[in-house]
């Protein structure tokens, strides 16, 4: 497949996947306290595997050419502020601040993960 066609083809699933995610937020935003809490829970983990699917088309649309090993580094610095981060902060945010970058780390964490087996 050239890259021009396999452009276009990124752009289609990040649209379709921007969309998915877009329509999701509405549905929480509208309905979340009628949704039960597994219903709610699976809805975030969607959407926290799309904001992935998100990013990794957009570095890859943009040629990103940072190796896996860089990346890798990366994200295990980000990971490691991070958590120094929580550990001086966590008595002084909100709970759902501390919930949203426990959230991030996790995330990190499995970017990391899926770094190690390409």
């Amino acid at each position: 497949m050239d890259d021009k066609c396999e452009t276009k083809n990124r752009l289609k699933q990040l649209e379709n996947v921007v969309e998915k995610h877009t329509r999701t937020e509405r549905h929480f935003e509208q309905g979340a306290k009628y949704s039960s809490p597994e219903s709610i829970k699976t809805a975030e983990e969607k959407q926290k595997r799309r904001e992935d699917e998100i990013n990794t088309l957009e570095v890859k649309i943009m040629g990103d050419t940072t190796s896996p090993h860089e990346q890798k580094e990366q994200l295990e610095e980000a990971y490691r502020s991070t958590r120094g981060y929580i550990e001086h902060n966590k008595d002084h945010m909100s709970k759902d601040d501390l919930k949203n970058i426990k959230e991030k780390q996790a995330n990190r964490e499995l970017q990391r993960r899926q770094l190690e087996w390409k």
